[in-house]
């Protein structure tokens, strides 16, 4: 199934949608939450996993956006500069969100989700490039 162009930048938005919203949530409100998401996820002492998660979620989205360009080594640094930039406009947006300040260290988490997103896209077209290489015969 082919998606036409305008639709492929679909799941982008509503990531960035989403992260936008999630952000723009006071410190009281995720304090609420933490303990929630705790009772799943024991280890989770904050937020900063998410930030992995967010941004590897979003350079996937991106990936699909771009199409095959996001298999080439200038579309995966593409992908990797997009996700900064829209983490770079995150923070600034955080802080004006009462209790929330930027955090240079937020960028790092959301440069290598998004760094390993677009690695996977690249192994993945790669392993299917050499498959589809191969001569198979039928017997």
């Amino acid at each position: 199934m082919r998606l036409n162009s305008k639709w492929r930048y679909a799941p982008a938005v509503i990531c960035m949608l989403t992260i936008f919203i999630t952000s723009s949530r006071s410190g009281d409100q995720l304090d609420t939450v933490l303990p929630w998401l705790q009772k799943w996820l024991p280890a989770l002492t904050d937020f900063n996993p998410m930030h992995y998660v967010a941004y590897f979620a979003l350079g996937l989205s991106f990936a699909l956006a771009m199409g095959k360009r996001a298999a080439t080594w200038p579309g995966f640094l593409l992908n990797v500069v997009l996700c900064l930039l829209y983490g770079i406009t995150d923070e600034w947006h955080q802080s004006f969100v009462p209790m929330r300040t930027p955090d240079p260290q937020d960028l790092l988490h959301d440069g290598i989700g998004a760094a390993v997103a677009g690695l996977l896209v690249l192994i993945v077209y790669y392993l299917i490039g050499r498959r589809s290489s191969r001569n198979y015969t039928v017997r």
